[in-house]
């Protein structure tokens, strides 16, 4: 039987951080949503994806306001957030 990869595992949990907070701060996930070109249809219907689960990871790494709020509120180290960030984006050369 495969075992899970750390990393999807990580960036599913993370993904699941944002969202939770941007959905607890509607006009963060209002500008997310217009980010990210997604209506609340579509944010539904693509929750759970790796697409989107990039993109939330994404979308806070890149705006510290938020990084620090939602690291604050979960009680992580942000760059415990951030060593996932670039475990994701990471390229292999």
């Amino acid at each position: 039987m495969p075992r899970p990869d750390p990393a999807t595992a990580a960036l599913a949990s993370y993904a699941d951080m944002c969202l939770g907070y941007l959905a607890e701060n509607p006009e963060e996930l209002l500008a997310f949503m217009q980010h990210a070109g997604l209506d609340p249809a579509a944010l539904r219907g693509a929750v759970g994806t790796p697409a989107l689960q990039r993109g939330l990871v994404d979308y806070v790494a890149s705006n510290e306001p938020i990084l620090l709020a939602l690291c604050a509120n979960a009680n992580i180290a942000p760059e415990a957030f951030m060593r996932v960030f670039h475990t994701i984006n990471r390229t292999e050369y």
